[in-house]
């Protein structure tokens, strides 16, 4: 082990910046329609899976733009979120739609009350799937909480963020910035 006060060897030095660039670049990175791959279906169908919402499909999404927030309710980053999730609503209208993927984390958010109750405290109204299987999750090879799958009109994966967003931090103005263009381009 080299010790923290150990000048570091130039090749170490090298990949540790070539690390910290992939990891910041690449989550946020913006696909070209052409590049984007489509968004899987929804893998909860049952009503009893869906909160706020009867549950949702990419037939019935065509034509908006898509926000997929993977979160669940212990997690601090995703907390910390949610503020400015709701206020994307009265940014963007009904362009929008913004669909919670609830993937728990410990057994205790598994519990369908447990997650409405924490709906409920929180003031979370946009649509929640349940995820307790992680089947969504699988699907689309997320790994974080939070994580933020920007979806196109036609129901094409633009982008994937990650961590927690506050309204006008660099990570918000970002992802807004995305939303944007994918609600100025044609259905």
């Amino acid at each position: 082990m080299i010790p923290l006060s150990a000048p570091r060897p130039p090749v170490l030095r090298a990949l540790c910046r070539a690390l910290l660039t992939l990891a910041l670049l690449v989550p946020g990175a913006a696909l070209a329609a052409a590049e984007a791959r489509a968004a899987p279906g929804f893998t909860s169908t049952e009503p009893g899976q869906w909160l706020n919402s009867p549950p949702l499909d990419w037939r019935r999404l065509r034509g908006k733009v898509v926000l997929i927030e993977f979160w669940t309710f212990a997690c601090s980053n995703c907390i910390g979120s949610i503020p400015w999730l709701r206020g994307l609503a009265g940014k963007f209208g009904s362009d929008l739609v913004i669909v919670g993927v609830h993937t728990p984390e410990f057994p205790h958010e598994a519990e369908r009350e447990n997650v409405v109750r924490k709906l409920v405290e929180l003031g979370v109204s946009y649509p929640v799937m349940l995820d307790s299987d992680y089947r969504y999750w699988k699907l689309l090879g997320n790994r974080w909480w939070p994580a933020f799958y920007l979806v196109d009109r036609r129901g094409r994966i633009r982008a994937r963020h990650i961590g927690e967003t506050h309204d006008g931090d660099p990570r918000a103005r970002t992802i807004e910035t995305g939303l944007r263009q994918l609600a100025n381009e044609p259905p």
